[in-house]
């Protein structure tokens, strides 16, 4: 087995990239503080192609040298949009026929194994703070929440590995049954 070049992967150009048709879903970041989780993200939803990233609240937004560090260009490929309170990025989503979905442990959350997300409905996942999770006033205006099972000692994932996750499972999910 040899391992591919960068020349051998025939990615999109960022041109190409904007023109293709992506992945019905839309990362919210509920006060996200960390700028290398912020690019992480960038770059995770980049290779998931989803629609947009909606940056809210204390979170930083590009351009940022520490954003960079881990985006490594996925600034300039994603859409992204800065609102100032989560609420008015999911009133906006909602508005745009967009499903609210937080990414939380919280009673009566449905656990993501559980959960299938629907063919031809658009998704907004949220992701929330590092230490406080998705806020009480986003909480209480969702349409559904989800949980990643967990078995081990930690209370939680990184935000990071949560995005990565989710959007690989809804990404399965959605894909493979059309």
């Amino acid at each position: 087995m040899k391992k591919l070049k960068l020349d051998e992967l025939n990615r999109a150009s960022v041109a190409e990239f904007k023109a293709m048709e992506k992945f019905p879903v839309a990362v919210v970041l509920d006060n996200v503080r960390s700028m290398h989780n912020i690019g992480s993200i960038f770059r995770t939803a980049d290779g998931f192609a989803v629609e947009q990233i909606c940056l809210c609240g204390i979170t930083a937004c590009p351009p940022h040298r520490e954003i960079e560090k881990t985006a490594l260009g996925a600034t300039q490929s994603i859409n992204w949009k800065y609102f100032e309170t989560p609420l008015k990025a999911i009133e906006q989503l909602r508005n745009e026929g967009y499903a609210i979905i937080a990414v939380e442990q919280a009673q009566n959350s449905v656990m993501l194994n559980e959960f299938s997300p629907a063919e031809g409905v658009k998704y907004a996942l949220v992701f929330g703070n590092e230490v406080n999770g998705v806020s009480e006033e986003v909480m209480a205006n969702i349409d559904a929440c989800i949980e990643i099972p967990q078995f081990g000692t930690k209370h939680s994932f990184n935000i990071v590995v949560s995005a990565g996750i989710v959007l690989w499972d809804f990404y399965r999910s959605i894909v493979h049954s059309r």
